[in-house]
């Protein structure tokens, strides 16, 4: 009775705190600007599927996307079995779905081997990061908590996967000693090889079997609440961030509804405008942004396929568009915790722009979309880089000389070049 009430405690607190933490994470998201991405919704769920369930943008490297898919599978298939451990923990049973038959065996046998393929693939992602050190998964951005973020759910994926089996092969001997409470049920196929490792005593079996239990649900409740603070929070967000996701070809962009109506009263005096609400040119900080803009902060996955891809970055430019999204998270989390200690209305005088994301970065983008094209979960670093730099030329006037003059050029010219029209076509005399 009493580990009964412990496990419900730790359960309702594990739930509460994850809700806590959700909701401040949702109010930093609803501090952009609403947009409206209702439209299209079979479209829209098609894409999920596609892209999040089906992770078909991962296949584009092979080696990363297959041992991606095992850990997804895992997360996903092996945590049926925290149903299990749940109705188990809360009314004192154990293993009560063995009335499932064979079918029951069939389950614990597969999340076995998913487990082992789990064990496995982190091991891998672990060398890859900390001993191969692959270029893509380093930069400025990826330095002292980033860096360390994805080693510590690496190795908690490990452990945990390590308690899941070593409480399985303690309940399987167990079982085959006769110990009471231990039903006989369920298929070990690797966790029948750690056996000898194991005492033959029915007390120490049942001391490692209750300890790795314990271990792995109090494991599942820590996870649960340190994704909030991680970039593995992608593994929640990924769904509704796919599903909003922009439809519209990659390099279309938006233009402000008070700008469009000045020009059609230009072209067409006749012309009457609908009401718009006047608003500031681009965005200098996070408010400035949509909402979409601030759920694909918190979805980056922080894999660096994005600036791995970049030209600006490869050339050997500021510029990464991973440090764009995670910059913007970042941000989110400062003007959060400042809603938490002083109010909705206090002014830190910080922005996104400056003091996060300089205008060298901004204006070394190409505007080319490989970041866009190369994301696993569509995130779209470009449509931030692209509303700072609207703020800057359009509110501030500030802009590099070979914009300004290019703009001038538009301006007077009607095109990029400092030409007249009527000299244009010059080039084609004499040819």
């Amino acid at each position: 009775m009493v580990s009964q009430i412990i496990f419900v405690i730790l359960a309702l607190a594990g739930t509460a705190l994850f809700a806590y933490n959700a909701r401040k994470v949702i109010r930093n998201i609803k501090l952009g600007r609403a947009t409206d991405r209702s439209d299209k919704p079979q479209e829209r769920l098609m894409t999920m599927l596609k892209v999040a369930f089906g992770q078909t943008k991962m296949a584009v490297r092979p080696i990363p996307f297959f041992l991606h898919l095992i850990v997804y599978l895992g997360f996903v298939i092996i945590n049926l079995e925290v149903l299990e451990i749940a109705i188990d923990g809360a009314f004192g049973t154990h293993r009560v779905f063995a009335g499932l038959g064979g079918f029951y065996s069939f389950l614990i046998g597969s999340f076995e081997i998913l487990a082992a393929g789990v064990w496995l693939a982190c091991v891998i992602f672990l060398i890859r990061r900390n001993i191969l050190k692959l270029k893509r998964f380093s930069g400025v951005e990826m330095k002292n908590w980033p860096k360390s973020d994805a080693n510590y759910i690496l190795i908690t994926e490990i452990l945990l996967m390590t308690a899941f089996l070593t409480m399985n092969a303690a309940d399987a001997k167990l079982q085959a000693l006769g110990a009471a409470h231990y039903t006989a049920a369920g298929a070990f196929p690797i966790s029948s090889w750690l056996h000898g490792l194991l005492p033959n005593t029915v007390d120490s079996l049942i001391f490692i079997e209750r300890f790795c239990w314990w271990f792995h649900i109090v494991g599942i409740f820590a996870f649960l609440n340190y994704l909030p603070y991680s970039k593995h929070f992608h593994i929640m967000l990924a769904f509704p961030n796919t599903y909003f996701s922009k439809l519209t070809p990659k390099g279309q962009f938006t233009n402000m509804d008070s700008v469009t109506n000045e020009v059609k009263a230009m072209l067409d005096p006749s012309f009457v405008p609908a009401d718009a609400a006047p608003g500031k040119f681009g965005a200098k900080d996070i408010q400035d942004l949509s909402r979409i803009n601030l759920l694909n902060a918190y979805t980056c996955t922080e894999c660096g396929r994005c600036t791995s891809v970049c030209p600006a970055n490869i050339t050997g430019k500021l510029l990464s568009p991973r440090k764009i999204m995670m910059d913007t998270r970042d941000r989110m989390e400062e003007v959060g915790k400042n809603i938490d200690k002083h109010g909705t209305d206090h002014q830190d005088g910080k922005s996104l722009l400056d003091d996060y994301i300089t205008r060298e970065e901004i204006w070394a983008c190409t505007s080319c979309n490989a970041c866009v094209e190369a994301c696993p979960v569509n995130i779209d670093p470009l449509e931030i880089i692209m509303e700072l730099r609207r703020y800057a030329v359009m509110e501030e006037s500030v802009a590099p000389a070979s914009i300004n003059a290019m703009l001038g050029n538009v301006e007077n010219n009607g095109a990029p070049w400092k030409y007249s029209p009527a000299d244009r076509f010059n080039w084609s005399e004499g040819n």
